[in-house]
């Protein structure tokens, strides 16, 4: 499989882990914050602390997907075809 073989794959392998990340984060938010919904960095009630810790937890929790998905997929790739995607 080359590498224009592999970029459609990894496009919606990415448009999944994003999909994935924000039901992780939502889950993990509603569990630390106690409120249902995080708060957006337009948000009039919310203060700055809590705006930049949501932001930075989503920010990790997308790194962290992202980064197993496309390290899942490189591994899956070379086990069916014997190469390492570039």
């Amino acid at each position: 499989m080359g590498r224009a073989a592999y970029k459609p794959a990894g496009v919606l392998m990415g448009l999944a882990a994003g999909t994935v990340a924000g039901v992780i984060f939502r889950q993990v938010w509603k569990m630390t914050a106690g409120d249902g919904e995080a708060p957006s960095a337009t948000d009039e009630d919310r203060g700055w602390a809590e705006i930049l810790a949501a932001a930075a937890l989503q920010g990790a929790i997308f790194a962290v997907v992202r980064a197993a998905v496309d390290r899942g997929g490189a591994v899956g790739v070379r086990r069916l075809t014997g190469h390492w995607p570039d």
